[in-house]
């Protein structure tokens, strides 16, 4: 059980590269009881000597791009450079369970099994953003326990996706091929914030159609707004079955981490994170203690009647919770 454990034996379990306990913290970190915010709280301020000292990859992409085939591929890849892999699993949890699937250690039989890879699944649980409210906290805990490479995979592709790319270093995009119609259904907010997009898929018959998305998608990168640092987005064809071009994703990454270091966008990238971290996690703060207040859920269910009788809208009864 988690609650029995300290920070500080927490601490001392995760520097030594415990990977159970490092499960059991992460647990902790998500929790909603009191005492275990507060010890979470002592242990990611006890760590934060030993953080920042990885990469970290937000992946997202539309529904059957083949995001888990792709990462799987691609952290054996890494793992084969002697890198250690984390992998930050966000499962879409159900509105009416408050379950999750949480299938990806099944979807990465290799990676899975592997003792230099990391595979944590995390619900949802109602957070947007294609992340969860404790992603962040997960991503330190990881970089303590020495993970060199942290992937977030996010829940799949949508205007709320974009958060993902608040607290990663690099976001990546997997797309598949045959461009055309499907470039009209790209979200232009995604394709903003991309780093680099990956044409998926290309094998057997689908190669030609991957160049030609290639293109497609590298004409419309042309047209986005140039960003802050001066990186150019660049578009790559793979194909993770047939395990082709995932290292040159890696050497892609490693370029924009290179121009990014060199010009100080990194380092400011980072301090942003936090920033982002603290902000999202003050709004749940507040909203759990507003809902912890005496007698607020009579009060909701009172104005939830009065909306549904019309005798108010839902604009005066939030004014009326806050006053």
């Amino acid at each position: 059980m988690a609650n029995s454990y300290s920070a500080e034996q927490f601490k001392e379990a995760i520097l030594a590269k415990d990977i159970a306990m490092l499960s059991r913290a992460i647990t902790m970190i998500e929790s909603t009881r009191a005492d275990d915010k507060k010890r979470a709280s002592e242990l990611i301020d006890s760590l934060l000597p030993y953080v920042g000292n990885s990469i970290r990859i937000g992946i997202t992409g539309v529904p059957g791009v083949g995001k888990s085939t792709f990462i799987e591929a691609f952290g054996m890849a890494l793992i084969a450079m002697g890198k250690k892999v984390a992998v930050l699993a966000i499962d879409p949890s159900s509105s009416i369970s408050h379950g999750s699937i949480l299938g990806d250690k099944t979807r990465m039989e290799q990676l899975s099994v592997h003792p230099h890879a990391f595979i944590r699944p995390s619900a949802s649980s109602g957070s947007l953003g294609g992340i969860t409210y404790k992603t962040h906290e997960t991503i330190l805990l990881c970089e303590a326990a020495g993970f060199d490479v942290i992937i977030v995979e996010t829940v799949g592709v949508g205007q709320s996706e974009t958060e993902v790319s608040q607290i990663c270093d690099f976001f990546l995009l997997l797309m598949l091929a045959g461009a055309g119609d499907e470039l009209q259904g790209i979200k232009r907010g995604i394709m903003e914030l991309a780093d680099g997009v990956v044409i998926t898929k290309a094998d057997s018959g689908n190669a030609e159609k991957a160049k030609a998305a290639r293109n497609e998608y590298a004409r419309a990168l042309h047209f986005m707004p140039p960003t802050t640092s001066g990186w150019i987005p660049q578009v790559k064809v793979c194909s993770a079955y047939q395990n082709e071009g995932i290292t040159e994703v890696w050497e892609m990454i490693n370029q924009f981490a290179q121009h990014q270091s060199t010009n100080g966008f990194f380092y400011e990238n980072r301090q942003q994170q936090n920033i982002f971290a603290f902000h999202r996690l003050l709004q749940e703060q507040l909203r759990d203690t507003l809902l912890r207040k005496p007698g607020l859920n009579e009060q909701i269910k009172s104005l939830e009647q009065q909306i549904t009788e019309g005798n108010i809208s839902p604009y005066t009864a939030v004014g009326l919770i806050l006053n």
